[in-house]
């Protein structure tokens, strides 16, 4: 796959939140995706988290919602340069589902994985700490299914490849183990501050 270098996107606004090369999206939510969106049902929806950890465990739909809310409010970035303000999400923090599966103390990093097969890398490091969540709502509606409903993992502080659409799980590693777009020239952390956007920014 080639990888082209220069995302155009629109001229840039000057905003205090906004990370350089980006441009406010204002109310629009653009839809990225690198595979066609799947038919998935609440009912149908998994997220299990294994590999490296000391209780491997799946949940359904009714037991994630099961477990204490959380929210996340602020923005979110795109590699391709829109940035949006002002979301709101909700669901669970990751650090409640990490708090009982009990990561080993040689993990470092995950494969965060979607019901469609497409991966992302991640380290633990930007999963934990009230850093990341699984949600189903986006103000205060459902996600639709093209922005990743029923569920989806964010990872706002990253670029939003990371928050990976119709979250299926994570498997826990001792090593970094590229994704989808990292596997073709896209950076391994994704820090928009940085513009660590492609593989030696």
């Amino acid at each position: 796959m080639n990888i082209t270098r220069g995302f155009t996107g629109r001229p840039r606004v000057d905003h205090p939140g906004l990370p350089p090369g980006q441009y406010d999206a204002g109310d629009e939510w653009p839809v990225l995706s690198a595979e066609v969106t799947p038919d998935l049902a609440p009912a149908d929806w998994t997220f299990r988290i294994d590999g490296l950890v000391a209780d491997p465990r799946t949940w359904d739909w009714e037991q994630a919602h099961a477990l204490p809310a959380s929210a996340y409010e602020g923005a979110i970035h795109c590699v391709t340069g829109w940035s949006k303000f002002g979301v709101r999400f909700g669901g669970v923090c990751l650090d409640t589902f990490m708090d009982l599966v009990r990561p080993d103390g040689s993990a470092t990093h995950a494969v965060a994985y979607s019901h469609t097969g497409y991966t992302a890398n991640l380290p633990l490091a930007d999963l934990t700490g009230g850093r990341a969540w699984i949600v189903w709502e986006y103000d205060g509606r459902p996600i639709p299914s093209e922005h990743g409903g029923p569920a989806r993992l964010i990872v706002p502080h990253l670029y939003f490849w990371k928050s990976v659409k119709w979250i299926a799980g994570l498997r826990i590693l001792d090593h970094d183990e590229p994704g989808f777009w990292e596997g073709n020239g896209y950076h391994a952390r994704g820090n928009p501050w940085e513009e660590q956007r492609y593989s030696g920014d």
